[in-house]
């Protein structure tokens, strides 16, 4: 698979997003995408009580461990590369996370408006 270039929706170097626990569609820390990424795991969102409980509520329980698949489940606090469309809907319901803009890979913006992404920046 090959990696699209690592820029941010700034335009420069993405940063790492998170490593405690490591999270990315490569499980390298950095919200890097790729065509195979089909959930645009992009926008590095830092986890809050509330965000957790309405991704559980659609479907999408992240803060359940999961030790068969190496994942310790989410708790708030937590930075991780969040599907865009899921950050998106989650700011459609008033609950979205806030965003490290430096560590949200510019991909997101073909799905979430910088101005959204703004909006909720760290």
């Amino acid at each position: 698979m090959q990696k699209d270039d690592s820029i941010n929706v700034r335009g420069t170097e993405l940063v790492i997003c998170g490593t405690d626990p490591v999270t990315g569609f490569f499980r390298d820390g950095f919200c890097n995408t790729c065509d195979a990424d089909q959930g645009s795991h992009t926008v590095c969102a830092v986890m809050t009580d509330e965000f957790l409980a309405f991704s559980k509520y659609v479907g999408n329980d992240l803060s359940t461990p999961r030790p068969q698949y190496g994942f310790v489940g989410l708790k708030a606090g937590d930075s991780w590369c969040l599907c865009a469309t899921r950050f998106l809907q989650a700011h459609h319901e008033g609950c979205a996370p806030k965003v490290h803009l430096e560590a949200t890979h510019q991909r997101a913006l073909k799905i979430v408006p910088i101005e959204v992404l703004e909006e909720n920046a760290v």
